[in-house]
Protein backbone atom coordinates (compact mmCIF):
# COMPACT_ATOMS: atom_id res chain seq x y z
CA UNK A 1 0.00 0.00 0.00
CA UNK A 2 2.42 2.26 1.18
CA UNK A 3 4.16 1.50 -2.03
CA UNK A 4 2.00 2.28 -3.96
CA UNK A 5 0.97 5.48 -2.31
CA UNK A 6 5.11 6.23 -3.68
CA UNK A 7 4.70 5.53 -6.86
CA UNK A 8 1.26 7.75 -7.07
CA UNK A 9 3.15 10.71 -5.94
CA UNK A 10 6.38 10.17 -8.03
CA UNK A 11 3.79 10.17 -11.05
CA UNK A 12 1.64 13.64 -9.48
CA UNK A 13 4.97 15.03 -8.62
CA UNK A 14 6.11 14.37 -12.17
CA UNK A 15 2.80 15.44 -13.96
CA UNK A 16 3.41 18.92 -12.46
CA UNK A 17 6.90 19.41 -13.30
CA UNK A 18 6.15 18.44 -17.12
CA UNK A 19 3.34 20.81 -16.59
CA UNK A 20 5.82 23.42 -15.35
CA UNK A 21 7.93 22.92 -18.08
CA UNK A 22 5.26 22.90 -20.74
CA UNK A 23 3.81 26.62 -19.33
CA UNK A 24 7.39 27.64 -19.24
CA UNK A 25 7.53 26.59 -23.45
CA UNK A 26 4.32 28.18 -23.87
CA UNK A 27 5.44 31.29 -22.19
CA UNK A 28 7.85 31.28 -24.43
CA UNK A 29 6.29 30.65 -27.93
CA UNK A 30 3.67 34.03 -27.07
CA UNK A 31 6.71 35.87 -27.17
CA UNK A 32 8.12 34.84 -30.32
CA UNK A 33 6.72 36.29 -33.85
CA UNK A 34 7.80 32.56 -36.23
CA UNK A 35 8.72 34.67 -39.79
CA UNK A 36 8.66 33.72 -43.58
CA UNK A 37 9.56 36.84 -45.08
CA UNK A 38 12.52 35.60 -47.44
CA UNK A 39 10.76 37.11 -51.41
CA UNK A 40 10.63 33.24 -53.15
CA UNK A 41 8.72 31.31 -50.85
CA UNK A 42 6.19 29.56 -51.97
CA UNK A 43 2.52 29.19 -50.71
CA UNK A 44 2.93 25.73 -49.30
CA UNK A 45 6.22 26.75 -47.65
CA UNK A 46 4.16 29.77 -46.17
CA UNK A 47 1.08 26.99 -45.58
CA UNK A 48 3.79 24.94 -43.49
CA UNK A 49 4.77 27.80 -41.21
CA UNK A 50 1.56 28.33 -40.47
CA UNK A 51 1.24 24.45 -39.56
CA UNK A 52 4.56 24.98 -37.13
CA UNK A 53 2.75 28.55 -35.44
CA UNK A 54 0.01 26.16 -34.66
CA UNK A 55 1.85 23.43 -33.24
CA UNK A 56 4.00 25.54 -31.12
CA UNK A 57 1.72 27.83 -30.09
CA UNK A 58 3.67 31.17 -31.85
CA UNK A 59 2.26 34.58 -30.71
CA UNK A 60 2.20 35.42 -34.48
CA UNK A 61 3.14 34.31 -38.24
CA UNK A 62 5.35 37.26 -39.77
CA UNK A 63 4.61 37.28 -43.13
CA UNK A 64 4.55 39.78 -46.42
CA UNK A 65 1.45 41.82 -46.82
CA UNK A 66 0.28 39.88 -49.79
CA UNK A 67 -0.22 36.59 -47.92
CA UNK A 68 -2.16 37.62 -45.19
CA UNK A 69 -5.22 36.32 -46.60
CA UNK A 70 -3.59 32.66 -46.96
CA UNK A 71 -2.34 32.61 -43.41
CA UNK A 72 -6.00 34.28 -41.75
CA UNK A 73 -7.79 31.06 -43.17
CA UNK A 74 -5.02 28.81 -42.27
CA UNK A 75 -4.77 29.98 -38.72
CA UNK A 76 -8.62 30.74 -37.90
CA UNK A 77 -9.35 29.65 -34.69
CA UNK A 78 -6.03 28.82 -33.11
CA UNK A 79 -5.31 31.90 -31.08
CA UNK A 80 -2.06 32.93 -33.46
CA UNK A 81 -2.05 36.48 -34.95
CA UNK A 82 -1.14 37.17 -38.71
CA UNK A 83 1.10 40.04 -38.80
CA UNK A 84 2.07 41.70 -42.12
CA UNK A 85 5.07 43.40 -43.10
CA UNK A 86 4.54 46.76 -44.41
CA UNK A 87 6.59 48.56 -47.14
CA UNK A 88 8.87 46.08 -46.64
CA UNK A 89 11.89 45.65 -46.26
CA UNK A 90 12.53 49.41 -47.43
CA UNK A 91 10.32 51.58 -45.97
CA UNK A 92 10.44 53.74 -49.68
CA UNK A 93 7.05 54.44 -49.94
CA UNK A 94 4.82 57.47 -49.23
CA UNK A 95 2.80 57.74 -46.39
CA UNK A 96 -0.78 57.68 -47.98
CA UNK A 97 0.29 54.05 -50.13
CA UNK A 98 1.71 52.48 -46.31
CA UNK A 99 -1.96 54.16 -45.08
CA UNK A 100 -3.50 52.15 -48.14
CA UNK A 101 -1.25 48.98 -47.48
CA UNK A 102 -1.84 48.96 -43.76
CA UNK A 103 -5.83 49.17 -43.87
CA UNK A 104 -6.25 46.41 -47.13
CA UNK A 105 -4.02 43.87 -44.79
CA UNK A 106 -5.72 45.14 -41.97
CA UNK A 107 -9.38 43.81 -44.04
CA UNK A 108 -7.67 41.03 -45.35
CA UNK A 109 -7.01 39.73 -41.29
CA UNK A 110 -3.75 40.87 -40.42
CA UNK A 111 -3.90 41.60 -36.47
CA UNK A 112 -0.53 42.81 -36.75
CA UNK A 113 0.88 45.48 -38.26
CA UNK A 114 4.94 46.15 -38.70
CA UNK A 115 6.12 49.07 -41.07
CA UNK A 116 9.10 50.57 -41.54
CA UNK A 117 9.89 54.09 -40.99
CA UNK A 118 10.62 56.07 -44.12
CA UNK A 119 14.63 56.30 -43.86
CA UNK A 120 15.38 58.95 -46.71
CA UNK A 121 13.03 61.72 -44.38
CA UNK A 122 14.78 60.39 -41.10
CA UNK A 123 18.11 60.73 -42.87
CA UNK A 124 17.06 64.09 -44.25
CA UNK A 125 16.05 65.51 -41.11
CA UNK A 126 11.87 65.69 -41.86
CA UNK A 127 11.49 64.38 -38.25
CA UNK A 128 7.75 65.87 -38.67
CA UNK A 129 7.25 63.51 -41.60
CA UNK A 130 8.50 60.57 -39.78
CA UNK A 131 6.42 61.37 -36.61
CA UNK A 132 3.15 62.18 -38.84
CA UNK A 133 4.04 58.72 -40.68
CA UNK A 134 4.05 57.10 -37.22
CA UNK A 135 0.98 58.46 -35.56
CA UNK A 136 -0.99 58.47 -38.52
CA UNK A 137 -0.70 54.57 -38.98
CA UNK A 138 -0.65 53.86 -35.51
CA UNK A 139 -4.19 55.75 -35.15
CA UNK A 140 -5.53 53.45 -38.09
CA UNK A 141 -4.60 50.22 -36.38
CA UNK A 142 -5.85 51.36 -33.41
CA UNK A 143 -9.07 52.36 -34.60
CA UNK A 144 -9.48 48.68 -36.14
CA UNK A 145 -7.68 47.38 -32.66
CA UNK A 146 -4.94 46.29 -33.90
CA UNK A 147 -1.45 46.32 -32.50
CA UNK A 148 1.34 48.72 -34.31
CA UNK A 149 4.94 48.00 -34.86
CA UNK A 150 7.50 50.81 -36.22
CA UNK A 151 10.57 49.16 -37.12
CA UNK A 152 13.76 51.14 -36.84
CA UNK A 153 16.11 49.34 -38.71
CA UNK A 154 18.25 50.26 -36.63
CA UNK A 155 21.82 49.26 -38.43
CA UNK A 156 21.40 52.55 -40.57
CA UNK A 157 20.75 54.50 -37.45
CA UNK A 158 23.01 56.43 -35.02
CA UNK A 159 22.84 56.20 -31.28
CA UNK A 160 20.97 59.75 -31.75
CA UNK A 161 18.89 58.89 -34.31
CA UNK A 162 17.13 55.70 -32.63
CA UNK A 163 16.94 57.84 -29.41
CA UNK A 164 15.07 60.46 -31.48
CA UNK A 165 12.61 58.00 -32.82
CA UNK A 166 12.42 56.30 -29.71
CA UNK A 167 11.06 59.89 -28.14
CA UNK A 168 8.40 60.31 -31.16
CA UNK A 169 7.76 56.51 -29.92
CA UNK A 170 7.02 57.69 -26.36
CA UNK A 171 5.00 60.63 -27.61
CA UNK A 172 2.95 58.39 -30.49
CA UNK A 173 2.70 55.44 -28.37
CA UNK A 174 2.38 52.35 -31.33
CA UNK A 175 2.11 49.07 -29.37
CA UNK A 176 5.70 48.23 -30.25
CA UNK A 177 9.05 49.55 -31.80
CA UNK A 178 11.05 46.76 -33.48
CA UNK A 179 14.74 47.10 -34.09
CA UNK A 180 15.26 45.74 -38.03
CA UNK A 181 13.76 44.36 -40.78
CA UNK A 182 16.17 40.90 -40.69
CA UNK A 183 16.89 42.08 -44.69
CA UNK A 184 19.84 44.99 -43.27
CA UNK A 185 23.67 44.45 -43.01
CA UNK A 186 23.07 43.92 -39.39
CA UNK A 187 19.98 42.88 -36.80
CA UNK A 188 19.50 43.64 -33.27
CA UNK A 189 22.14 44.35 -30.59
CA UNK A 190 21.45 44.22 -27.20
CA UNK A 191 22.46 48.19 -26.68
CA UNK A 192 19.98 49.02 -29.23
CA UNK A 193 17.30 47.43 -27.51
CA UNK A 194 18.06 49.09 -24.08
CA UNK A 195 17.97 52.55 -25.85
CA UNK A 196 14.81 51.86 -27.52
CA UNK A 197 13.24 50.81 -24.38
CA UNK A 198 14.79 52.94 -22.10
CA UNK A 199 13.78 55.78 -24.46
CA UNK A 200 10.15 54.56 -25.38
CA UNK A 201 8.90 54.57 -21.39
CA UNK A 202 6.88 51.50 -20.25
CA UNK A 203 3.91 52.42 -22.61
CA UNK A 204 5.43 50.97 -25.52
CA UNK A 205 7.66 47.42 -26.00
CA UNK A 206 10.79 46.38 -27.75
CA UNK A 207 10.45 43.96 -30.32
CA UNK A 208 14.27 42.55 -31.28
CA UNK A 209 14.41 40.64 -34.41
CA UNK A 210 17.57 40.24 -37.42
CA UNK A 211 20.14 37.65 -36.02
CA UNK A 212 18.07 36.05 -32.91
CA UNK A 213 19.35 32.59 -34.10
CA UNK A 214 19.82 31.06 -31.10
CA UNK A 215 18.05 31.07 -27.37
CA UNK A 216 21.21 32.76 -26.00
CA UNK A 217 20.46 35.89 -28.28
CA UNK A 218 16.86 35.79 -27.38
CA UNK A 219 17.73 35.94 -23.65
CA UNK A 220 20.16 38.36 -24.16
CA UNK A 221 17.49 40.63 -25.74
CA UNK A 222 15.16 39.79 -23.08
CA UNK A 223 17.33 40.69 -20.73
CA UNK A 224 17.62 44.04 -22.13
CA UNK A 225 14.41 44.83 -22.26
CA UNK A 226 12.56 43.39 -25.40
CA UNK A 227 9.44 41.13 -25.40
CA UNK A 228 8.86 40.17 -28.78
CA UNK A 229 11.05 38.45 -30.78
CA UNK A 230 11.05 37.54 -34.45
CA UNK A 231 12.95 34.73 -36.04
CA UNK A 232 13.07 32.48 -38.29
CA UNK A 233 14.55 30.08 -36.19
CA UNK A 234 11.69 29.69 -34.30
CA UNK A 235 11.83 25.49 -33.61
CA UNK A 236 15.60 25.53 -33.11
CA UNK A 237 15.32 27.97 -30.32
CA UNK A 238 12.09 26.23 -28.82
CA UNK A 239 13.87 22.78 -28.65
CA UNK A 240 16.90 24.98 -27.57
CA UNK A 241 14.75 26.32 -24.61
CA UNK A 242 13.20 22.54 -23.84
CA UNK A 243 16.56 21.16 -23.46
CA UNK A 244 17.71 23.69 -20.78
CA UNK A 245 14.17 23.20 -18.83
CA UNK A 246 14.81 19.13 -18.86
CA UNK A 247 18.59 19.56 -17.30
CA UNK A 248 16.72 22.23 -14.92
CA UNK A 249 18.00 25.42 -15.97
CA UNK A 250 15.98 28.44 -16.32
CA UNK A 251 14.78 31.11 -18.79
Amino acid sequence: MKADRTKIEKKARNRKMEEKLEAQLRELAGMIDHTILKPDATKQKVLEVCQECRDYHFKMIAINSCQVTLCHHALKGSGVHVGAAISFPLGQTELNIKLLETEHAIRQGADEIDYVVNLTELKSGNWDLVRKEMDRITRLCHQYGKICKVIFETCYLSEEEIIRLAQIAREVKPDFIKTSTGFGPAGATAKDVFIMKHEAGEDVQVKAAGGIRSLATLLEMKKAGATRFGTSSSIKIMEEARKLLEEGGTL
